[in-house]
C-alpha cells in the first residue's frame, strides 16, 4: 500500500527537527574540541619533560629510597583506572577504550585486579560485566579541572605505596586529529623511564623536545636530600601524568562527538532528499490517479 503524501511530510519534518538537534551538538563539540585541543597539545611537552626527568633522575639514585620506584614485595594485584566519557553520542569512543582495557585484563587472573573508572560509561559497562570497581568519578571529562582528577592520582599512589597493587594501569584514549583516536594503556606506577612511552605521542608533530634518558653523563646534587627531593617530585610528576591522560581522553572525546554528530546530520540530509523523492513521486502518482479518475467518469457520462 503506497504510503500517503501526509506520512512522508511528518516524516520529513521529524528528520529536519533531528537534523537541528545533531547539527547543534556538533557545533557545541566543535567548540570544546578546540579549547581541548588547545589544552592538550600546549601541556605535552610539559608533560613529556617532567616524566623524563623521572628517567634522568632515577638513574642516579636507589628505587628504594621512594615507595612509588618500585612495588612492595608480595603485591600481586593490578589496579586499572579507566577513562571514558560521562555521556554518549560519541560514535565508538568508549567502545575502543573498554574493548582494549578488556583485552588486557585477560590475560590476568580472574579476581586479581579492581577498577577505578573516570567517566559514566565505563563505571556501567564495569558493573555488568562483573568487575569490582574501586571508585567512581564522574562530570570530570566534559570540563576537565586539575583539581577534580587529582584525587585519582591520589588515589592510586595511596594503595600503591601501602602494598595493595603491584602495578596501576591506565586506560585512555590518546588523542591524534580531529578524524583519529588511539586507545591506549600505559603502565603509571611503579614510575619509570619507560612507563608512559606514547603517552601524547601519536599526535606529536615532533618530538624534538624530548630528552635522553639513557646514559646520561650528568652528575646530580640533591638538596636537602635525595629522598626528601623524591618526596615532593614524585607525586607531583604522577599527578601531572594523570591530567595529561585526562586531556587526551577529553579531546579525544570532543572530537569524537563532533565526528558523529556530523555523520548524523549527513545521514539526515540524505534521508531528507530521499523522502522529498519519496513525496514527490507520491504526489505526483495521486494527480495521476486523481486525472484518471476525471476522464474516467467523464468518459462514462458520454
Amino acid at each position: 500500500m503506497p504510503v500517503s503524501t501526509k506520512v512522508i511530510k511528518q516524516r520529513i519534518r521529524s528528520v529536519k527537527n533531528t537534523k537541528k538537534i545533531t547539527k547543534a551538538m556538533e557545533l557545541v563539540a566543535a567548540s570544546k574540541m578546540r579549547k581541548a585541543i588547545s589544552s592538550v597539545t600546549g601541556t605535552r611537552p610539559f608533560s613529556r619533560l617532567a616524566w623524563e626527568t623521572v628517567g634522568l633522575v632515577g638513574g642516579h639514585v636507589d628505587a628504594s629510597l621512594h615507595p612509588l620506584l618500585s612495588a612492595r614485595e608480595g603485591a600481586k594485584r593490578t589496579l586499572y583506572i579507566v577513562f571514558t566519557s560521562d555521556r554518549g553520542l560519541c560514535g565508538g569512543y568508549n567502545a575502543r577504550v573498554l574493548k582494549e582495557s578488556f583485552a588486557d585484563m585477560q590475560k590476568r587472573e580472574k579476581g586479581s585486579f579492581d577498577v577505578v573508572t573516570v567517566g559514566r560509561r565505563a563505571e556501567g559497562v564495569m558493573k555488568r560485566a562483573g568487575i569490582a570497581v574501586m571508585a567512581s568519578f564522574v562530570n570530570v571529562t566534559n570540563n576537565p579541572a586539575f583539581k577534580e582528577i587529582q584525587p585519582v592520582a591520589q588515589l592510586a599512589m595511596e594503595e600503591f605505596k601501602k602494598g595493595t597493587y603491584a602495578r596501576v594501569i591506565v586506560a585512555y584514549t590518546d588523542f591524534v586529529s580531529a578524524l583519529s583516536q588511539k586507545p591506549a594503556l600505559f603502565t603509571l606506577l611503579p614510575l619509570a623511564p619507560d612507563g608512559v612511552e606514547g603517552l601524547g605521542e601519536a599526535g606529536s608533530e615532533s618530538s624534538d623536545y624530548r630528552l635522553p634518558i639513557t646514559n646520561d653523563p650528568h652528575e646530580y646534587t640533591f638538596e636537602p636530600s635525595p629522598a626528601r627531593v623524591l618526596d615532593v617530585m614524585l607525586p607531583r610528576i604522577t599527578e601531572t601524568m594523570v591530567w595529561q591522560t585526562l586531556l587526551e581522553a577529553a579531546a579525544s572525546e570532543h572530537s569524537a562527538r563532533m565526528m558523529a554528530m556530523r555523520s548524523a546530520s549527513d545521514a539526515a540530509s540524505e534521508m531528507i532528499d530521499d523522502l522529498t523523492l519519496s513525496f514527490n513521486q507520491a504526489r505526483q502518482a495521486g494527480i495521476t490517479q486523481e486525472i484518471a479518475e476525471i476522464s474516467s467518469g467523464a468518459a462514462t457520462l458520454q
